[in-house]
């Protein structure tokens, strides 16, 4: 029997919901269950701030964790460093600070209130000094996949038919289309977020487990043993069987 290892999908700054998820890993899996977070751990919800600080702390303290880097995190980052607000990625019309993306619920979290007459170059001033180094750093440091044995853990998807070595980060961090559309098998199972559904899915050749965390929805755990795979529930594991499109 394989060794279990443990994915989290998007959590969008819910600590709560992150809390509950690492309960219940916990109870199944032990102390010391191996974990890869997929991403966007920043934005929408109302506790960024403490999500990051969590996450810093596991690592620290040496806890059994990987962590991925997902589009949000790394708009985030861009946004306090560079003043960038924009990501090429993003339609014209939308930016880091626009309600529909979460920034603003991120800054709120480290104590900065951004409201609409706020000019942009204010509130970059305003999150260099509430943001923390470290938190920058960590983003920074994020690697943009997890290969393991038969699964690969990335936020968004890959390119596919192209070698990992020669996939782009931003196809990593934002793919959608081309990758889920694409039925073809990879060399592994991808796992993956990115992309909110209603509910945590297995699709044949990856599965995606951003339940729309960062709306309220449940924060989607999974479970891995080889390729077989289970969601986490409260009452224990629910067997995710694939239902390729």
């Amino acid at each position: 029997m394989s060794t279990p290892i443990y994915a989290v999908g998007d959590i969008h700054g819910q600590l709560g919901m992150l809390q509950a998820a690492l309960a219940r890993i916990e109870v199944d899996g032990g102390p010391d269950a191996r974990i890869v977070f997929l991403g966007d751990y920043v934005d929408r919800g109302p506790n960024s701030r403490e999500v990051l600080d969590l996450l810093i702390e596991g690592r620290k303290v040496g806890r059994n964790w990987v962590m991925v880097k997902g589009n949000h995190d790394r708009m985030m980052s861009r946004f306090v460093q560079h003043c960038e607000i924009a990501d090429s990625r993003l339609p014209s019309t939308l930016n880091w600070l626009d309600p529909r993306l979460g920034g603003r619920e991120t800054l709120a979290s480290y104590g900065v209130e951004v409201v609409d007459k706020d000019r942009v170059l204010q509130v970059n001033e305003w999150a260099r000094a509430a943001v923390p180094q470290e938190h920058i750093d960590f983003v920074n440091d994020l690697p943009l996949y997890h290969q393991e044995d038969e699964l690969l853990f990335v936020h968004a998807g890959i390119r596919p038919g192209l070698p990992l070595e020669w996939q782009a980060e931003d196809d990593l961090v934002w793919i959608r289309q081309e990758f889920l559309h694409d039925a073809h098998p990879h060399p592994w199972l991808i796992v993956h977020g990115h992309t909110p559904v209603d509910a945590a899915e297995h699709c044949g050749n990856r599965v995606n487990l951003d339940a729309g965390a960062g709306y309220g929805r449940p924060l989607a755990t999974a479970v891995f043993e080889g390729r077989q795979c289970w969601l986490l529930t409260d009452a224990g594991r629910a067997p995710l069987e694939p239902n390729p499109r």
